[in-house]
């Protein structure tokens, strides 16, 4: 939005992502993994609803159609890549871990599927890879406080579609890791890599949103079929 500096668009971006994981940490051993899925998904949906005004545009007009095509292939390869990451770093079969009820799986998939890639696309890829590259930039241009450039005088509407820094992708592929367990972190940097270069390769986030939640209901899929639970 015209006028407001990253620094402003702090809290809409990242509001839902927060809600989500504090729901999800907080009361892990609180209540049911049933009650806490269908609560993380009845607060963070009204969140992204009321943060969605300030939100970049996620889609190229005209060009939505190729995005998603675009979308599920890669999240179909990155479930692929996914899995052989973090295969050799899990009990596969998921043994000694409580079963998952039918109300869990589908509430979890849900989530994994259509609200997780919504957030944490937005947060990562639309946000911190922006102000990443915006503070790259500035680091470059030697101005004399980069970080508090790109926060206090620079918008993330102003980057292009699919414009990146080598430092802009490593930089939100570390955010984008760290919020994952730490047996997960070479499977997740990777993805991470892989949903960047989908960034780059169409230059909008509907891509890379399909994609990922592409990646999650494959997954899903996968160690519903197989019982290979310790994926998920």
């Amino acid at each position: 939005m015209i006028g407001l500096t990253n620094r402003d668009l702090l809290l809409p971006y990242f509001v839902p992502y927060f809600a989500y994981v504090g729901i999800a940490s907080m009361l892990a051993n609180v209540i049911s993994i049933e009650l806490n899925y269908l609560l993380r998904i009845a607060v963070v949906t009204p969140l992204i609803f009321w943060a969605w005004k300030w939100y970049a545009p996620i889609s190229i007009s005209g060009q939505r159609f190729l995005s998603i095509a675009w979308g599920v292939g890669t999240g179909l390869a990155g479930c692929l890549l996914w899995c052989l990451l973090l295969a050799p770093f899990i009990d596969q079969a998921g043994e000694g871990t409580k079963p998952w009820s039918t109300q869990g799986f589908l509430l979890r998939l849900f989530a994994a599927t259509l609200l997780v890639p919504l957030f944490e696309e937005i947060a990562i890829r639309g946000y911190v890879l922006r102000l990443a590259l915006q503070w790259d930039q500035g680091r470059k241009n030697k101005v004399a406080e980069p970080l508090m450039e790109a926060l206090d005088r620079s918008s993330l509407f102003d980057v292009k579609n699919g414009e990146w820094t080598v430092a802009a992708i490593l930089i939100s592929s570390i955010a984008f890791t760290l919020g994952h367990n730490t047996v997960e972190w070479l499977a997740a940097f990777a993805y991470s890599l892989l949903i960047s270069w989908l960034w780059i390769k169409r230059g909008d986030l509907l891509s890379c949103i399909v994609a990922h939640g592409t990646t999650n209901f494959a997954l899903a899929l996968f160690v519903f079929n197989t019982g290979s639970w310790g994926f998920w």
